[in-house]
Formats: structure tokens, sequence, C-alpha cells
């Protein structure tokens, strides 16, 4: 008998169970992206995160009809905080894909090869270089000067810290023969021994001391006072570019080279590889370097060398073709699981947390670890079948402690010779540790889950600190302390309560400006703040509601979708299976059965859609805005078939989806237009039958403006 599904294999996944992946993976995703690029607390290890990415793409590649509207792989890191002012990237700041293997490697250049119609003797050149573990950061020089800093933020907007980054040494102020304007982009990392001795400071001043090196810069450099910045030993490597008024170089190692030249600090272990062969001997001898660099890396960098070549092989939504990254093993350590504590999450999902002895891996103290989910532990799933790398887990076992990056770690095995005697299988709890209310698990689903409600301190706490979030309300003033802090004290239950602060607590004998931690000016700014939020998007409020599997994006589709909140809320009360209703919200690109069944049940229940209602009074709710495009394929369903002569199939597909374009692999009554080339077969055919517009590349190019 196999586990649960999130323990399936992709092949075997049916196409229902592959859309309830999707789901938990966009949610697992995108908590790791906030609490990593946004709170510089990562939850989990990077190898767990890589695998969560690897799983995601596997089935969007198998199931392509069932790939989310906030999809993982349309995301790069996190919103920015709003305690820096935001910048708009010029040039869209992008993560890389990963490889994890000798293969993944060569199938790298040859997918290269492949879209570029390149054979196994054409000259093909790759950079090598070691992937710091550090804060993305771009700094912009506008005729020779330091004008701006940025961190990646969400790949498009980032926030300004450019009096922080005055203070880093490797940053130069001005540069002497730089084109007019230049991004500099690359790593902002501090080395062991500084990590060391800023830690050491900490502890004696009675301060926390920070996690890893990797903490400690981004947190650094992400201070409010320069001054703190200035005394931390951060450290900087440029290794790529943004917006930039004339060519550095032909090629990535030449640019690197007169990065060099203007001043800048670039890895000396960056080498030109030939082969993907050269590029693994490369990519050993840095591995074998790693425990002596005196900075932490997790992986090396290929970048394709030629920047034509590049320009040619262009983006994924999230990625760059011409790159990878090829990440190290995990790291491993035995140490005794002491007890397992039970954790509640906003959606009510029970969350098992391994106490561990403190023990050092990798450098880094670890004492606690994820469990994953009941039959995890168990090693079984509820029907007795083995659950793939589920270990029989129990408290006193010796266990194994993975380790893919300086993060919250995972059990990778357990020694059962040296169990204890008397030690027994874990009893999960079927009641809420917080509340007490039952918790159940739905068919098929491996979380367990408290049906308290608002009723219980974890989720309605959790729900309010969405709420606030930065895709939410994104109240200035108001984060997950404050909302803590206030629902702690009574003084709000539901998103509604915020709004009434002024009337309750302006005045009186209990006013905020009298509570510890504020002032008269401060709490003035807060309620100012909250009333500016009153006029609000429709796609926020949506997303705010923290509706289970309702993400982002796809409140931003059902924003647009529906345009106006009254006619979001008719429909969410007239969708009942079967009717028109229903099959409209299913209709939309994106939603599903689960979502849509989440959706229409939270605001059939009685007491959520009272809150629902209650904050819908207070709010100036905006009509959404359609979205405007002058291309000529912005929207439409296209589908390429037949041999493509001027551009390969790849280039066709990623230069009609840059345009708007939604392009599928199967012609539908929803197909908007055939680009047929020759040899184009069965699809030619239904696409006359079903009255599809069909028109061969030349057309094509014609339509998309290119001759």
């Amino acid at each position: 008998m196999s586990g649960g599904i999130e323990d399936k294999p992709v092949e075997k996944l049916t196409e229902e169970e592959a859309r309830k992946e999707l789901q938990r993976l966009s949610h697992e995703i995108g908590r790791a992206n906030l609490a990593y690029h946004a709170e510089d607390a990562p939850e989990i290890d990077d190898g767990t995160y890589d695998r969560l990415k690897l799983r995601n793409a596997q089935i969007e590649a198998r199931f392509a009809n069932l790939k989310r509207a906030d999809s993982p792989s349309d995301r790069v890191g996190a919103a920015p905080s709003g305690a820096f002012a935001k910048v708009t990237h010029s040039v869209r700041m992008l993560s890389l894909g990963n490889a994890f293997s000798d293969e993944d490697v060569t199938e790298f250049d040859a997918a290269i090869r492949r879209y570029l119609n390149f054979g196994a003797s054409d000259d093909l050149r790759y950079t090598a270089e070691p992937k710091i573990d550090g804060l993305s950061l771009s700094l912009r020089y506008e005729d020779g000067a330091l004008v701006r800093a940025a961190t990646r933020g969400d790949g498009a907007i980032g926030e300004n810290v450019t009096a922080n980054a005055r203070t880093i040494t490797d940053i130069p102020q001005r540069l002497s023969g730089a084109p007019d304007i230049l991004e500099v982009r690359g790593e902002v990392y501090m080395s062991h021994a500084d990590f060391t001795a800023l830690n050491e400071r900490q502890a004696k001043a009675g301060d926390k001391p920070f996690a890893n090196p990797r903490n400690a810069a981004a947190g650094s450099l992400r201070q409010l006072d320069a001054s703190i910045t200035e005394r931390r030993p951060l450290r900087f490597f440029a290794y790529a570019w943004g917006e930039i008024s004339e060519p550095l170089a032909a090629t990535q190692s030449g640019a690197i080279a007169r990065l060099f030249e203007l001043g800048f600090q670039t890895n000396p272990l960056t080498a030109l590889c030939a082969s993907p062969e050269e590029m693994l001997a490369h990519y050993h001898e840095i591995e074998e370097q790693r425990a002596t660099l005196g900075y932490d890396i997790d992986g090396v960098v290929y970048k394709v060398d030629d920047l034509a070549l590049q320009a040619r092989l262009g983006f994924r939504s999230t990625t760059p073709r011409w790159a990878i990254a090829h990440k190290f093993p995990a790291e491993l350590a035995w140490t005794r699981l002491e007890a397992i504590d039970i954790q509640v999450g906003r959606t009510g999902a029970l969350s098992p947390v391994a106490r561990l002895t403190p023990v050092t891996v990798g450098g880094v103290v670890v004492s606690n670890a994820t469990l994953h989910n009941e039959d995890y532990i168990a090693g079984r799933d509820s029907r007795g079948g083995e659950i793939r790398g589920g270990k029989d887990i129990r408290i006193g076992d010796w266990v194994q402690i993975y380790r893919a990056g300086d993060v919250i770690p995972k059990v990778a095995d357990i020694d059962l010779s040296r169990r204890p005697e008397d030690a027994e299988p874990y009893a999960f709890p079927s009641v809420c540790p917080e509340c007490g209310s039952e918790a159940i698990r739905e068919e098929g689903d491996s979380v367990r889950r408290c049906m308290g409600g608002m009723i219980c301190p974890a989720q309605a706490v959790e729900k309010m600190k969405h709420f606030v979030s930065r895709a939410a309300f994104d109240i200035e003033g108001l984060g997950a302390k404050q909302v803590e802090q206030f629902y702690r004290d009574g003084w709000i239950a539901e998103p509604a309560d915020i709004f009434s602060l002024r009337d309750r607590y302006g005045s009186g004998p209990r006013q905020l400006k009298n509570r510890e931690g504020w002032g008269e000016k401060s709490a003035r700014n807060l309620f100012d703040a909250i009333d500016e939020k009153r006029k609000i998007e429709l796609a926020r409020v949506i997303f705010s509601l923290g509706i289970r599997h309702v993400g982002e994006q796809a409140s931003g589709l059902l924003a647009r979708h529906y345009g106006t909140w009254a006619a979001f809320v008719s429909a969410m009360d007239a969708a009942e299976p079967g009717t028109p209703a229903w099959e409209e919200l299913l209709g939309i690109d994106g939603v599903g059965t689960v979502m849509a069944t989440s959706l229409t049940a939270s605001f059939r229940q009685e007491a959520e859609r009272a809150s629902i209602d209650r904050l819908a009074a207070c709010l100036d709710i905006q009509d959404a805005e359609a979205l405007a495009s002058d291309s000529p394929v912005a929207g439409k369903t296209l589908v390429f078939t037949g041999t493509l002569e001027k551009m390969t199939r790849a280039e066709a597909k990623a230069r009609a989806e840059s345009l708007g374009a939604k392009v599928s692999g199967s012609i539908s009554a929803k197909t908007d237009l055939l680009i047929a080339g020759p040899g184009a077969g069965s699809k030619a055919k239904k696409a006359a039958e079903l009255g599809v517009d069909t028109i061969d590349e030349d057309g094509w190019l014609r339509l998309i403006g290119v001759e």
C-alpha cells in the first residue's frame, strides 16, 4: 500500500491527487519564501525547499492543465517589507533553476544545445562560480556615482537600503570608466570569522546571537539604522548586472573581469569551462575547498559565457534558461530526540516539531527539526501502508539530522540499536493543544486540523496576522507582533475590530498612547494608517480573508473576473454545484473544484460570513481594473504544431507567453489560434473541425511584429 499523497511518486499521481499536491506545495513554498526572503527567519532547510520546488515542477510538467495561478514556478523571493521604501527594478532580479546531480548538469547543456539548434561539436562555453549563501543586492550607478541600492524583494520590487549599502567597504562609492548607467548585482555576505566575532559581541551585550552568517548578513543589511549596519562586518561579491547603458563585454567572463577592473570584488574561483565534464570537475574542486573558504556557499552556478547567446536563450517566468545552480549535498549529524511539540497554524493544521539535544551541524547549533505530519512519525499511513521516508520516530530515539542549508533541518534516519527499551510509539493528538477542539483528518489529507476555527487562539491570531500581511492590508505599524499583542489583550478578535481601534482606544482611560512601547505620535500614526487602508483594492480584500487554497494570484484572478465586491459576494452565495454560478467559478482559469469548494464554504459558514460582512462594512472596496495590453495575442490561447523553421518551438512559446498569451499543447474549443508549420497533421485537422483560426509561421511573425 502507498503512503500519503505527498510521498507518492509523481508518475503515479491521479489528476485529483496532483491537484491537491499542487495546492499543498503552493502553500508550503509560499510560506517558506516569506520566512526566508522577507523575515530573515527560514523555517525549512534548502534541501527540503529545493525538493518541494522540484516536485511542484514535475507535477506541472505532467499535468500542465493543473498549473495554478499562484504557482511557485512563477514566484521569486517575497514581497518587500513595509519598513523600507520600495524600489522597482528596471530589470527583474530572478532566481536560478537547480541541478542536484551530474546528470542534471549534462542535461542542462543538452537542453541549451537543443534550444539553440547546436550540435554536440559546436563551441559552447560556460562560466562556473561559487554560489554565495547571502542576500542579493542591486547597486545602481549613474555617471559613476552610487545612487541607489536595493534588495531583490519579489524580483520586481525590492527595498531601498542605499544608506546601509554605503557602509560596506567592498562597495565602491564612485566608479571610473563605467557606463553612464550601470546596475551591479551580487551577494552581501559575512565571513565565518566575522560571524563568530559578531555573535561573541552579541552575547556580551546580552543580545540574541544570530543563527548563521546568512541571517546575520540579511539582518544587518536591513537595519533601519545605518549606523548599526556600519558596525557589522559585511562583504560583497559582484557577479551580474541589471540595467546598463552599454555592454561591459561580449562574454560573461569578460564582463566579470571588467567589474573587477572597476573596483568590485569578484570571486577568484570563477572559471571558464568548455564542456559539462570541465564544469563538473570545477564543481568538485570547489566542493573540496568548501570548508576552508571562510564563507558559506551552497553550490556552483553555471552560466552560458556568450552574452549574445544568453539574450537568445532568454528567460522562463522566474529563471534564466542560460544559467543553473548545481547544489551541494546535504550535511548530517546525530542527536537525541527529547520531545515532540505540536504547533497549530492559521488553517488549523497540527504540525509536529522535534525538540532535540542541541547539536552542531555544519557550524550551526540545531535544536529542532520538522517532522512533517503524523504519518511521517508513525512510518505508516492511516491504512497501514508504509510511508516513503517515514521512520516510526519515538521520543528518546537517536536521530540523524539532515541539513542542506543553515536553517531548520529534518530527520533523515534513526538508530534502532540505541532506542530505549521503554520507548513507545508516538500518539499523535486527536484534539487541538491550543483550544481542546476536535482535530480531524479529511480523506486523502495527510494533515490533521483543528475544527475550532476562530475560537482557537492559534488560528485566530494567525488569521489576523495574515490579514495585515504585506499582500493583504499591509497596515504600516501594525505587524504580526502588534496583532498578537492586541489579540491577547482582548482589543481585537476579528479583522473588523482593527477599524474601530481609534474609537475604542484613541481616548478614555485605556488609550493606546499610554501602553508600553507606544506614545501619542505612534498611536496617532497607527490610527491614520488604519484609516488609509479603508480604501483598498478588491484583490487584497479577497486575499486578506485567509480562505484556504486562495493565494495572492488566485485572489487577483477572482477580482479581475468579478470586478466588484458585490458581484463577488453574490457569486459566492449563488455558487452551488450544478448551478450556473458554480460553472462560472470553475470556468475561471486557475480555479479548481477544491478552491471553489473552499471559497463557497467560507461564505456559507454563519460565523465567518458575519465576520466578513462586518469587515466589508468598514471598507471602501475598489473595483478591479481589467488587465490592459496592446499585444495582439494577449489573453489568447495558442497552439504551435508542425515544424517551425525561423525559430525553435521553445523560442516561439517563450515569445508568445512574453506577449501575454497562453500556450497549450492540444487543440480544444478554447483555442484561439493555431500556428502550423509543415507536418501539422491531426492538430490542423481538428482546428479546422472546431473553426479555430490557423496561420503559418510567417503569419505568426507578422502578427507579433517580427519580420
